[in-house]
């Protein structure tokens, strides 16, 4: 590969990225990765880690108040936001430097400047500089999509609410995804007066309908607000510095920040990759084949970028999968069939294989076992709200085909679970299993 600079460079150095590029310097290549801002990527630096420490510190208010029928008492517990944010943005750091030294450990060259696609096997860096490589990996995720309309500018997004000043008194947040739901969760729980506002109905589209519903009831009593059918027409900046949220056919909302949390697209404007004849789909993602080619056949593609599944662990994979295929001599592709996820709201729903409406659609005949209950902590602390597990069996096998969950602690026990659905078990493997009392989790076994 002498007539290439490198082996193989990748643009992007977030999880998807600093995977590839480590397992193909260990499989002998050289490597460089280019990054233009910082080491980590969406995950680690402003998305699933960061907002995870918010959830944690937003539970204290609930914990905190739960103390009393637990035998606890505090005088005048304060929270403070900016002691929080830093403590939050310093583990940011740590992570961003133990993923630097990963990259140096495995003797992959870091370039801390933008990267474009300049040809088939070469790239441009925002200096000038010119690279060839044998392959090139896009890996540079997506970004939050802003819609157009009057005085956007005036908006955040997920990527600025790790950095406020102060904590707003009153937050308008625009979609119903699981980023906004989340971060509808965290400002609730720490005494914001949150407005949920969404051009549809329907909440967390994908998730199993029953899960929504429970999820909209909890946090309507938790006093989140929620405006439906209600595109926004335009923000306006008022000289004290709060905005008026003007929507169709309501009355003006007044904020101290709007979230506008509408999801997210393949950051891919400006890349280059016309110069290599690669051609973008409808979202701006690259398409890709199964082992993360493009249509170019030195250039791959993984993670958020190509638009498949939008999860960390699924880029990860992802980029192990890539550098075995290319570099290990090793051809691998990645299982997109029951991956799980979570929605870390409050409280948390977690879902891994199909829906009850899928499987429907998908088997005809179904069976639909759940368990409805008060988590014992709730029914001590005198909270009424109420967990909700369900699991959808194939008739006349019995083989499972989903599981969903919405209640304390959903995604830790999930994750268990879904190796059990993963495998194909059956709701009888399910039964056979002992009970592990109490706990919630044994609702899992208990189901009729």
């Amino acid at each position: 590969m002498a007539d290439f600079d490198y082996d193989l460079f990748v643009i992007g150095a977030g999880s998807g990225g600093v995977r590839a590029a480590r397992v193909a310097a260990s499989h002998g290549a050289k490597v460089a990765i280019a990054e233009e801002y910082r080491i980590g990527g969406t995950c680690v630096i402003r998305g699933c880690v960061p907002k995870k420490l918010l959830v944690y510190g937003s539970h204290f208010a609930e914990d905190l108040e739960d103390a009393e029928n637990y035998g606890w008492s505090f005088e005048n517990p304060k929270f403070d936001w900016n002691r929080l944010r830093d403590h939050v943005l310093g583990d940011v750091d740590r992570l961003n430097s133990l993923y630097e030294k990963t990259l140096e450990s495995h003797g992959v060259e870091r370039i801390m400047e933008r990267a474009v696609v300049n040809g088939s096997n070469t790239v441009k860096l925002a200096s000038g500089r010119e690279i060839s490589a044998k392959y090139i990996l896009v890996a540079v995720g997506g970004w939050p999509f802003v819609p157009e309309f009057e005085g956007s500018e005036h908006c955040i997004t997920s990527n600025e609410v790790f950095h406020l000043d102060e904590l707003p008194k009153r937050v308008v947040i625009a979609g119903a995804g699981y980023i906004a739901l989340e971060f509808a969760g965290i400002l609730n729980a720490l005494g914001c007066h949150v407005t949920v506002v969404n051009r549809s109905a329907v909440i967390l589209r994908g998730y199993d309908e029953s899960l929504r519903d429970r999820l909209l009831q909890i946090t309507m009593s938790r006093g989140i607000e929620y405006k439906f059918h209600c595109p926004f027409q335009k923000v306006e900046k008022r000289d004290d510095g709060a905005f008026d949220v003007h929507l169709e056919g309501q009355d003006v909302l007044v904020a101290d920040q709007v979230l506008v949390a509408t999801g997210r697209r393949p950051k891919t404007d400006g890349l280059g990759l016309e110069n290599a004849g690669i051609e973008l789909g409808e979202k701006g993602e690259i398409p890709v084949d199964e082992f993360s080619k493009t249509s170019c056949d030195s250039i791959y593609a993984v993670g958020d970028v190509t638009d498949r599944i939008q999860l960390t662990p699924i880029a990860i994979r992802e980029g192990q999968a890539f550098a075995d295929t290319v570099f290990g001599d090793k051809p691998t592709t990645v299982d997109y069939d029951c991956v799980p996820s979570a929605v870390f709201s409050q409280p948390p729903l977690a879902s891994v294989g199909m829906t009850e409406g899928e499987a429907r659609n998908t088997y005809g005949n179904i069976k639909v076992y759940s368990s409805d209950f008060r988590a014992m902590k709730n029914i001590f602390a005198r909270r009424q709200e109420r967990g909700l597990y369900k699991l959808i069996v194939e008739v006349p096998t019995e083989k499972v085909l989903g599981l969903h969950m919405i209640g304390p602690e959903a995604p830790e026990i999930l994750q268990a679970a879904a190796i059990a659905v993963k495998a194909g078990l059956t709701k009888q493997d399910f039964d056979n299993t002992v009970a592990l009392h109490p706990s919630m989790a044994e609702e899992l076994v208990l189901m009729r």
